[in-house]
């Protein structure tokens, strides 16, 4: 256990790195995974801070947890919106196939559009 005149806790500038096994390299974009695991971490940073008297830990985790949290969120928005872009251009598929009597592009629409549903569905909570 820190005494309460132990050195304050520095944050750092966190680097966000996207490790949620997506095929996106950007790493500006939102994870799940980095969000999930900076939400945490401040929350154990903050527990620390309150059970020391560390005012700028609980602050710090306190930030880091917020940031965490809002980057599960963006996240989560941003694989809806794709979601709602894969079922749109699936059924769009699906439809100029049956029309046109292209079973593959069809089957392929609906897959695609299967997809979207899906991943509409594991993104739908982020508000």
């Amino acid at each position: 256990m820190l005494p309460p005149d132990a050195p304050t806790h520095s944050p750092t500038k966190q680097t966000h790195t996207n490790n949620d096994m997506s095929s996106n390299t950007n790493s500006s974009e939102p994870s799940k995974l980095t969000g999930q695991y900076h939400s945490a971490k401040g929350t154990v940073v903050e527990a620390i801070g309150n059970a020391t008297g560390a005012t700028s830990w609980t602050q710090s985790g306190q930030q880091e947890h917020a940031a965490g949290e809002t980057e599960v969120k963006a996240a989560q928005a941003k694989g809806y919106a794709e979601g709602t872009a894969d079922r749109v251009e699936g059924k769009y598929d699906s439809v100029v196939g049956a029309v046109t009597g292209d079973k593959t592009q069809q089957a392929s629409g609906n897959a695609q559009h299967d997809k979207g549903v899906a991943q509409q569905e594991v993104n739908k909570n982020f508000s």
